[in-house]
Formats: structure tokens, C-alpha cells, sequence
């Protein structure tokens, strides 16, 4: 298949890395060093036992038209930025090309193709204008689940910490030929890809630990198994899970682990910095409505009440407007 990587960062650039290790015809949209640097020598994965996985990509551009029609678009951006190259994505587009989200949290596609009375509802805190809903129709869409820990160590260099889950789904839990397809392709480059029937209720349970986790590592720049450790932080981590579980339940979702089971899914990860806790190191934005602002909407438009989310928020937000203000952290 020819697969585009729409950002190389860590989970984009694993997921190119092995995909074009196992012989598809991968392109990468990307930009600045790392764009240099993938055109110099490809890809790298440096895997959890040390050894080094390299591969050269078919092209890499800044400029999806330089890129051309692509049979899967899988969009590795960051939540906040997908918004940036939405008019760029319709360039990868030909009548039956798929686009695969890879986004930590809530995505802003999760009430389309939902049955129900929130069906079709735009989440505000994601897709306010209405972008990304018209960039991305739902009928291109395959959910995806990124559950491996990776960083990108320098440009074009990804070191796996741990994980190789990418389970993907249809909006409407079908089991169609395309899914199938892709599924395959990721498991023939060495990752566990099964095909989910009721994806919303598996993303829950990620999105679940990137609520209770990552701004909890922002604010205190303790890993994953340093919040899980230390019995104040295990504390407020669950009751922040709690608050989404009661969402779901309100939405009809099935969630398939306790608290307990997930908080303890986090600890075996052991001494990881989230994603949040990096770009915080980094100087970078966060993706402060994608992890949590989701959840405070979702706890409005269920009237479910999420003090302890909406406090986590408000105190996150404070911390990325000091960054985007460069003040030290």
C-alpha cells in the first residue's frame, strides 16, 4: 500500500520505521531538521533491547502535494496541530483513500457514525470551526489506538520504550475489507493489530490514563511510576478516572478494565515521561484540551460532575500559557 506519515514524531515515526522495514511505500510529511534528516538517512528505531531498525522511506516532503495520493494517511500530529494541515490533507486524498487518527485522548471524530442521541455531535474543545470535520469526512476515517511509549530522541531517531498495540476499528464497529487490510499491513511490520468492534469503549480506556497521567506528570515532572508509587498522586489519578467512568457510563460504553487495572497498567510501564511531562521539558505546547478539556465538555453535555478534571484543567492551562509566554518551568 502506499501509507503517508502525516508527522514523524515518535509514534509517527515508529510506525513509518516498520511499515517501511516490512515493505510498503511509506512517505512522510514532515518538516525542518527532522524532514532533513529523514531525507539524509531515513528512519531509525532504536527498540527496547537496543538494537537499531533503519529504513529509507519512499519520499519525504513539507508539502502533501509534492507527496500525491496516498492509499492510507496515517495522522501521527499531535491533537492541536492536526488543525494546521487540514487543507493540506485533501492533496493525499483519491476516491478511496483512508485516513488513520493516532491522537493521544478524545479524538474529534468520536460522536460521528455513534448511534445515539449525541450522534454527529461536534466536540467544541476539538474541532470548534468545524475543520477538521470537514477536512477528514467519517467515512474515510479507521480509529486507531497508539499505545506504545516512544520518544524521539533526536530528528528522525525514535527510541521504543515499551508497546507494540495499534488495534484499529471502523466508526461503526464493521469488520470491512479496508480495516482488515490495514491490520495486516501493521501486523506484518511487528505490531499487535487486531481488529476492535466497539473501538470508542478500548479508546476510553487509553484516553483514561492520558487524563489522569499527563497533567499530573506536567505539574509535578514525576513519571509513571513515580505518580503511581506515591499513594497521594495514586489517589488523585483514580478519582479523576472515576469522573470519565461515570461519563462512559452515561454514553453506553463498555469499559473492559477497573481503575485499579489500568492505574496498575500504567505503573508496569515503569519510569516513563508522558508525552505531556516531554513537551513541558521541551518548551512545547500542550495538548491541554485534547487530554482533559474534552472531559470537562463531555462532563457538561452529560451532566456528569468532573471537579477534579476541571481543576487539573484549569491549573494545566495555567502552566501552558506560562510556557507559551517562556517563562521557565
Amino acid at each position: 500500500m502506499r501509507i503517508c506519515i502525516v508527522g514523524a514524531g515518535a509514534i509517527g515515526g515508529l510506525v513509518g520505521a516498520r511499515l517501511a522495514a516490512a515493505g510498503e511505500t511509506v512517505s512522510v510529511l514532515a518538516r525542518g531538521a527532522n524532514l532533513e534528516a529523514i531525507r539524509a538517512r531515513g528512519l531509525a528505531v532504536i527498540e527496547p533491547d537496543g538494537a537499531e531498525l533503519r529504513a529509507q522511506v519512499a519520499a519525504a516532503s513539507p508539502d502533501t502535494r509534492e507527496l500525491g495520493p496516498q492509499d492510507v494517511i496515517v495522522l501521527a500530529l499531535k491533537a492541536h496541530q492536526l488543525a494546521g494541515v487540514a487543507d493540506q490533507l485533501p492533496a493525499l486524498y483519491d476516491a478511496d483513500s483512508v485516513v488513520v487518527p493516532m491522537q493521544n485522548g478524545i479524538p474529534w471524530w468520536f460522536f460521528q457514525r455513534f448511534p445515539g442521541p449525541y450522534e454527529g455531535l461536534r466536540l467544541q474543545t476539538l474541532d470548534p470551526g468545524g475543520v477538521l470535520e470537514r477536512a477528514v469526512p467519517a467515512e474515510r476515517i479507521v480509529a486507531s489506538i497508539a499505545y506504545p511509549a516512544a520518544e524521539r530522541t533526536e530528528p528522525g531517531v525514535i527510541r521504543l520504550i515499551e508497546g507494540d498495540k495499534f488495534p484499529l476499528g471502523e466508526l461503526d464497529g464493521e469488520r470491512t475489507d479496508r480495516v482488515n487490510a490495514i491490520a495486516t499491513a501493521f501486523s506484518a511490520a511487528g505490531f499487535k493489530s487486531r481488529v476492535l468492534t466497539d473501538v470508542r469503549s478500548h479508546l476510553w480506556i487509553k484516553a483514561w490514563g492520558n487524563l489522569a497521567f499527563n497533567p499530573i506528570s506536567a505539574l509535578t515532572r514525576a513519571t509513571l511510576a513515580e505518580i503511581c508509587a506515591d499513594p497521594a498522586t495514586r489517589s488523585l489519578a483514580a478519582t479523576v478516572m472515576q469522573e470519565a467512568a461515570d461519563i462512559a457510563d452515561k454514553l453506553g460504553l463498555r469499559l473492559r478494565l477497573s481503575i485499579e487495572q489500568r492505574i496498575q497498567g500504567a505503573a508496569d510501564v515503569g519510569d516513563h515521561k508522558t508525552s505531556m511531562l516531554q513537551d513541558v521539558e521541551a518548551g512545547r505546547e500542550l495538548e491541554v484540551d485534547p487530554l482533559i478539556g474534552s472531559f470537562v465538555e463531555l462532563g457538561r453535555i452529560t451532566d456528569t460532575p468532573v471537579p477534579v478534571t476541571e481543576m487539573l484543567h484549569a491549573l494545566v492551562s495555567q502552566l501552558d500559557a506560562s510556557i507559551a509566554k517562556g517563562m521557565p518551568t
